[in-house]
Order: C-alpha cells, then sequence, then structure tokens
C-alpha cells in the first residue's frame, strides 16, 4: 500500500525532482608572506688572498734591501733611508693583517630599486673593507710627502700643510667607505678627499717645483720626474675607489690587485728610484749630526748615582 502512494505521487509531480544541494565549506586563504631582501655577499676570494700574500712578501723584501742600503752610507746622511725603510715596513704588517683576515670590516648597503607598477624592492649588499689600508695610507702617505719635500727643500710650514691635508685625505675617504647610500656620507666624504688632495699636489707642483729648481737643475729634474711619477699613482687610487668602493663595479678581489699594483709602484719602486738617484746627487744629501748620529753626549747626559759634590 505504501508502494502504492509512493508511485502515484510520482505520477503526479510535473518537473524535475529537487535534488539536494552540497554545503559550501569555507576554504582558508593563505597569510602573506614576508620575502627578505637579497643579500648579495661581495667578498674577498681566492685571488685577492694570494695577492696579499704577494705583496706582504714584496713589501718585507723590499724592507730589507733599503736596510742593506743605509748600512752602505753614514748614519748622518740615512734619513731618506731611514724613512723609505719605514714606509715598506708599515705596508708589510698592513698586508700581513689583511692576509690573515684582519683589518677588515663588513659594510652593509641597502640599496631601494623604484617600480612604476609595484612597490619599490630592496637589495642588501655586504660588501668587504679592508679599513686597515687606510691605517697603512695614514702612516706612509705623510712619509712619502715628506721624502719628496726633503728632496726639494720645501720650508716647514708647506710640509706640516701637506701632511696635514694628506690625511685628511686618506680618513675621509675611509669614512667614504662606510658612507651609507642615498645620502650625502658617501660622496660628499669622496668629494672632500678629493679637495685634500687637490691641496697636496699644490704643495707639489708649485712650491716643490720651485724649491726644487732652486737647488740645481739636476734636482729639479729629478725631482719633477719622481713627484710627477707619484702623482700619477696617486691620482689613480680615488678612480679605483670610485670604481669599487664607491659603485661596487668592481669585485672584492679586482679591488685587492688594483691597489696591490699601485702600492708596490707607488712604495718599493718609488724607494729604489729614490735612494739610488739621490746617492748621485751629492745637493740632494742632508747631514744630520747631533743626537740622531752620536746620541746624547757628554753634556746633558742623565747620570745616576753620582754625588753632586763628587
Amino acid at each position: 500500500m505504501i508502494v502504492d502512494q509512493a508511485v502515484n505521487l510520482l505520477k503526479t509531480t510535473k518537473g524535475p525532482l529537487p535534488l539536494p544541494t552540497a554545503t559550501q565549506t569555507a576554504v582558508p586563504t593563505s597569510l602573506p608572506t614576508v620575502v627578505p631582501n637579497p643579500i648579495e655577499h661581495q667578498f674577498v676570494g681566492d685571488e685577492g688572498k694570494k695577492t696579499l700574500w704577494v705583496v706582504f712578501v714584496l713589501m718585507v723584501i723590499a724592507s730589507a734591501a733599503f736596510a742593506a742600503l743605509s748600512w752602505r752610507v753614514p748614519v748622518q746622511r740615512r734619513l731618506y733611508h731611514v724613512i723609505t725603510t719605514l714606509i715598506t715596513i708599515t705596508a708589510a704588517i698592513s698586508y700581513f693583517a689583511m692576509a690573515t683576515g684582519h683589518g677588515v670590516s663588513v659594510n652593509k648597503i641597502t640599496i631601494r630599486h623604484q617600480n612604476d607598477h609595484t612597490p619599490d624592492t630592496f637589495t642588501e649588499v655586504h660588501r668587504q673593507v679592508f679599513w686597515a689600508r687606510y691605517v697603512d695610507w695614514t702612516l706612509t702617505t705623510p712619509l712619502l710627502l715628506l721624502d719628496l719635500s726633503l728632496l726639494a727643500g720645501l720650508n716647514g710650514a708647506h710640509i706640516l700643510m701637506a701632511i696635514a691635508a694628506d690625511v685628511i685625505m686618506i680618513l675621509t675617504g675611509l669614512f667614504a667607505a662606510f658612507g651609507s647610500e642615498g645620502t650625502p656620507q658617501k660622496w660628499g666624504w669622496y668629494t672632500i678627499a678629493c679637495i685634500a688632495y687637490l691641496v697636496v699636489i699644490w704643495h707639489l707642483a708649485v712650491n716643490g717645483r720651485a724649491q726644487a729648481q732652486a737647488k740645481s737643475q739636476k734636482v729639479a729634474s729629478f725631482f719633477l720626474a719622481i713627484a710627477g711619477f707619484t702623482l700619477v699613482i696617486w691620482t689613480a687610487y680615488p678612480i679605483v675607489w670610485g670604481i669599487a668602493d664607491g659603485s661596487r663595479n668592481l669585485s672584492v678581489d679586482g679591488e685587492i690587485i688594483a691597489y696591490a699594483v699601485l702600492d708596490v709602484l707607488a712604495k718599493p719602486i718609488f724607494g729604489i728610484w729614490l735612494l739610488l738617484t739621490h746617492a748621485n746627487i751629492p745637493e740632494t744629501n742632508i747631514d744630520l749630526g747631533g743626537f740622531w748620529a752620536h746620541g746624547l753626549g757628554g753634556e746633558g747626559s742623565v747620570r745616576l748615582g753620582d754625588d753632586d759634590g763628587a
């Protein structure tokens, strides 16, 4: 009977039978993820490390050679030898520090990439800065200037101003190496360093040339040659800095190799040229007596254990 009622109901129903509907379940949406800024590491490689060790050895050999040359002249005339030997010894210490991983820090730079239709993106660059190199230059470049100033016969005032400008040039170059992107720090310090370098050039090219010519034509010719050589080498340093630390278009290894070539030219090559040529030009001799040559004499020496009335 129940079956008959169901059959009659189906016969009287018009249209399709209602179908059961599925209930929709909420699909959880994924949370937005924060993508960290990509990091580019610019560190020293094998070529750079080998270069640092090679230059360290060259500086040690040059120091030994300059010391040996100093033994061939009286102590009164060793001023050039002492200064030049100190230059290469300081450079050797600096290169040993860099070769063993000391005297280096990492400068973290954030670079912003502006996009027209999408949010700006950022890239972090971690680049090694060998600050031991700047310590080296702060000590050795004044000694190089002192060599040239004594050769030309500059007075104390010009020597002091040239060395002060040189130290400012090196220190502001160090500040620029750690300067932040998008601020006046990096290129502002770099500009100050270049201005200080122009002061150094003025003292050597103008005052130094005039003083050297007053000595003799031979001294003037030698000074123009070695001072011109030095200024050309020194001018290459800020160019390398701008390509390397400044714009980061040169790898750390490339930076090390470039500075290594310049350092070898500016220190051992400069030194051997100066000492050998100076020995053949008597007008360039500087005789130092007194304490430099003889130490404390009988007068003014400190006596210990003597009675005043004895």
